[in-house]
């Protein structure tokens, strides 16, 4: 055996379709920007900006209330215009801008919290256009027998981008100030762009005027899968965006671990994630689709108890609370990805996705933003630490909802 033939055998036979990889290498350039902002956007409210508890509350808020106010009407819009790719493209670009705004208000020494909020409010809007349409443009992509196999590739770059991007924008923030950090987010987008203005896949037709903006939801409450599993994410996602809100004024203020700690912890973190993609295909075919979703709401909720618990550790034993807080929650949230991922393709019609996208994201993103602001009122009023437990506590019920549902029992076709 030559050695082409042995490196044929290491890539993933998805990769070696031109169209698929430019697509793959278009998230995974943009997620690995994100998670670097995902550091150094609310270091630049905490350090920079002096942000209290109610702020960072109130802008981890604005960043998911498009999704509530636009979400449905977005996917209506995507379905109807169809040209999903180019919408992707736009966003991508529109993100870019907004982005780029925050460094060069910074170098003007003009940069508010006021324009944060904006800038987030902006950025969360473009994103529902674009998540809106990618469930689409992968359905174009993948052929269905391959569909945990993409998802896996996406989610296992999102599981890198996890593990390096925290890592280097802690380690940018100290080297630039949190603001010029996000520079890496904003030059993502267009590296997302430019892959995405490469690839022609014949997308489904567009869906006409059938069904308005409603017909996503519809199909929602008629589909038992669907349904439950929103009912279950939307209760988690509530109570994560009020511990995501807290986690890092918690850590660098409370814990007293420094920014580029906070970047190393939540990257190792992501080994977990990692390790999640690398099974979710043989425990999908061993146990189900529907049941490691379940198991992977259970493991991305209940091992976060450990945040609020490192309060009352010293030394060492703080930061590897969070090292194994973050490992079990980032593998518990990648098998709930990639096998959510594997069976929403299966269920929902080609010329419906983008519809039941922005209707799932309305509800589902939608319980975020009031979560966000509930959880700076209560860490306001009982401290962040009693503040981030009642978040663990609340997702913890959220995934428990999961068990009386069909979704257990659920497996994908042969």
């Amino acid at each position: 055996m030559n050695a082409g033939t042995r490196n044929r055998g290491l890539v993933p036979p998805l990769l070696r379709d031109p169209v698929f990889r430019r697509y793959w290498g278009a998230s995974t350039v943009s997620m690995f920007g994100d998670q670097v902002s995902s550091v150094a956007l609310p270091l630049t409210a905490v350090l920079v900006l002096k942000a209290g508890a109610f702020s960072m509350g109130l802008l981890t808020a604005l960043q998911w209330l498009p999704s509530l106010l636009f979400g449905l009407h977005a996917g209506a819009w995507a379905d109807r215009r169809g040209k999903r790719r180019n919408t992707m493209i736009l966003a991508d670009l529109g993100r870019a801008a907004a982005l780029a705004t925050i460094p060069l208000c910074y170098a003007l020494h003009m940069l508010t919290l006021a324009q944060m909020y904006v800038v987030t409010f902006v950025a969360g809007a473009l994103s529902v256009l674009f998540t809106v349409s990618d469930g689409t443009l992968f359905v174009s992509i993948v052929p269905p027998e391959e569909y945990v196999d993409g998802q896996s590739l996406i989610f296992g770059s999102r599981s890198l981008s996890f593990m390096g991007g925290p890592s280097v924008g802690g380690l940018l923030v100290e080297a630039l100030t949190a603001p010029y950090a996000v520079v890496v987010d904003a030059l993502s987008f267009l590296g997302s762009a430019a892959q995405l203005g490469t690839i022609h896949p014949e997308e489904p037709p567009s869906s006409g005027g059938d069904g308005g903006v409603t017909a996503g939801l519809r199909f929602i409450h008629r589909a038992p899968i669907v349904r439950a599993t929103l009912t279950g994410i939307a209760v988690i996602n509530f109570f994560n965006l009020m511990f995501s809100a807290l986690f890092m004024l918690y850590a660098v203020n409370k814990l007293h671990v420094r920014p580029g700690v906070v970047g190393v912890v939540l990257g190792a973190g992501a080994v977990g994630g990692m390790l999640g993609s690398v099974l979710c295909k043989r425990l999908t075919r061993r146990f189900g689709a529907g049941l490691v979703y379940v198991a992977g709401c259970l493991a991305f909720t209940a091992p976060l108890a450990l945040v609020p618990l490192a309060g009352s550790a010293h030394g060492p034993a703080v930061l590897a609370m969070l090292f194994v807080a973050e490992f079990l929650s980032g593998f518990g949230v990648m098998i709930l990805d990639i096998s959510i991922g594997a069976i929403f393709a299966v269920v929902i019609p080609d010329t419906m996705r983008a519809r039941v996208s922005g209707a799932f994201q309305a509800i589902n993103y939608g319980a975020r933003p009031p979560g966000a602001l509930l959880g700076g009122l209560l860490g306001s009023v009982l401290g962040l630490r009693w503040a981030l437990s009642i978040a663990v506590v609340g997702g913890v019920a959220g995934a428990l909802l999961l068990l009386p549902s069909p979704l257990p029992r659920f497996r994908l076709p042969a």
